[in-house]
């Protein structure tokens, strides 16, 4: 099934002005047709893009190419949708062009045509404004230009869509904002904002910008992007858990005894560990991306598929944790952080954290979570590894090597599979352990498998807010970690050197030991998807 009949099987719900409008994709017979559920929408209207921050590492490698990969595939005609590039660079609209060109990559396969025309066909739509973010000159020459493009694309009278992206620190949200707000408001149709993680550093901080954000625009115009609820493996945990009658009575604390939800890089800072040494594994991955997952992993089945009942239903996952227990963090730090020159020689920032969180509520009650990631470690990947309780009055202890264990990798080489014992084949009665192996790779050749900016971006221009974080959502999860946040700043809690391409302290392999988790020993098959990853 090719990558645009996926999205005709889909029905995507629009959200137009407090209202919800069922559309059916259409098919998108050609890239310069057009025609599909978006550019449906858009007839009689017109969109503008503004990428603030568009000279920066995050909109040349992450916004602009996921916002060419839907201008690729029809999702954003050309006679529609400008987009506008700020920044306080001084860049000419050729200059913001050449510096993106190297990161969008056409789609090879594509016999209808030339690739390279596709890119220049994307970079023709945009439009570079050079101004600072506290100054009103850029905002009215961005205002100037954004009113000349919907009067020319949707009359003086038509429907007009602006949405905004923040591709920024934190720390000038608040004065962009008011820019916005000031000089720059649709009067004739949606606007939207999509803000980038760290939203703050602790609760009070997250609460103030909440609190400055909320006084100029509503929950429903505002989207707290984070890129994890975006990935493939992630957004299949809805379908996975609550599609298949055989993990509905398993899913539980009588058949799971617990939870790993892992992220690890094979890399250090690299010399950019002066943003990185400001906040920490902590803040930087387990607060928001791996708490995300957490979530989905452990809420209760929503009443419906409508975003707002889903984000209730993670809202109360959150509020059942449990404080951090002070026997259940283990710090880390990989012992050449400190030779990085942005980081400060004296500093005791975490690069490695391990910490069990515990949910009180009858379905999980007694189960660990542990939270793990780190950098510098043995390898790449973020995994979510479910391990279930032994077999009672089991007749193969003896022979068995581990437990049932059902594992969902969302990096690399996206893939599911479920660890069994089975009989090893040949004439001994002998148990083995293997696997089920569900490899994305192998099993769906055919399908390209979007980017999760691509994905977010979509959901945003049609209104979708499920996979974004709600403002109630955001606060629970810095009360869960602000008190340990703030002893590690204070340095109650000292990280423990470990060295490079190591699996991190020991400490921590010793903590999810204590918690119950038994690693797999002796034959270890490697099936497809993890030669892929390789």
């Amino acid at each position: 099934m090719k990558q645009r009949e996926l999205y005709m099987a889909q029905g995507l719900q629009i959200r137009e002005m407090g209202t919800v409008e069922t559309i059916p994709t259409l098919p998108c017979e050609s890239l310069s047709d057009g025609k599909n559920t978006l550019t449906k929408f858009l007839e009689g209207s017109c969109l503008s893009i503004v990428v603030f921050g568009a000279s920066g590492d995050l909109a040349k490698k992450k916004t602009f190419p996921a916002l060419f990969n839907l201008f690729r595939q029809g999702f954003l005609p050309s006679d529609r949708v400008r987009i506008f590039g700020y920044g306080r660079s001084a860049l000419t609209d050729k200059g913001l062009r050449d510096r993106l060109i190297g990161y969008l990559k056409p789609a090879k396969t594509d016999p209808r045509k030339d690739p390279s025309s596709v890119v220049k066909e994307f970079l023709d739509l945009i439009t570079y404004i050079s101004g600072l973010y506290d100054t009103v000159d850029g905002y009215l020459k961005l205002e100037h230009l954004i009113s000349q493009h919907e009067d020319l694309k949707s009359g003086e009278k038509g429907q007009t869509r602006r949405l905004f992206y923040f591709a920024l620190p934190p720390s000038v949200y608040p004065v962009v904002c008011r820019m916005i707000k000031q000089h720059c408001v649709n009067k004739r149709g949606w606007m939207r904002l999509v803000v980038e993680k760290p939203f703050g550093k602790d609760l009070a901080s997250s609460n103030e910008l909440s609190d400055q954000l909320g006084e100029l625009f509503t929950e429903e115009e505002i989207y707290r992007i984070d890129h994890y609820l975006g990935k493939e493996i992630v957004q299949n945990l809805l379908v996975m858990r609550f599609a298949n009658r055989f993990f509905l009575p398993l899913w539980n604390r009588d058949s799971i005894d617990n939870v790993q939800i892992v992220f690890k890089e094979d890399f250090g800072t690299e010399g950019r560990g002066g943003y990185f040494d400001d906040y920490g594994i902590i803040r930087d991955i387990i607060q928001n991306h791996l708490l995300q997952v957490l979530c989905l992993v452990a809420m209760e089945k929503p009443v419906s598929l409508n975003p707002e009942d889903i984000r209730d239903e993670k809202v109360k996952v959150l509020k059942a944790i449990q404080p951090i227990r002070d026997d259940e963090v283990i710090l880390g730090q990989y012992d050449g952080y400190l030779a990085d020159p942005t980081v400060p020689k004296n500093s005791k920032t975490p690069t490695f954290a391990a910490i069990v969180l515990r949910i009180c509520n009858e379905r999980w009650d007694g189960v660990p979570f542990v939270m793990k990631a780190g950098k510098a470690l043995d390898t790449r990947k973020a995994e979510i590894r479910v391990q279930f309780k032994d077999v009672p009055g089991d007749i193969f202890r003896c022979q068995k090597q581990g437990r049932n264990e059902f594992v969902m990798r969302l990096q690399p080489s996206e893939a599911m599979y479920m660890k069994l014992v089975v009989k090893q084949p040949g004439l001994e009665m002998a148990a083995i352990q293997s696997e089920l192996d569900l490899s994305y790779r192998e099993r769906y050749q055919d399908i390209v498998i979007p980017e999760a900016y691509e994905r977010l971006l979509l959901d945003i221009l049609c209104g979708d807010q499920q996979h974004f974080v709600r403002r109630d959502e955001l606060r629970r999860a810095w009360e869960i970690f602000t008190p340990l946040l703030h002893r590690i700043d204070k340095g109650e809690f000292k990280p423990l050197i470990y060295p490079e391409g190591s699996r991190g302290p020991p400490e921590a392999d010793r903590l999810t030991e204590g918690i119950g988790y038994v690693r797999t020993y002796g034959y270890v098959w490697n099936p497809p998807s993890l030669k892929a990853g390789m």
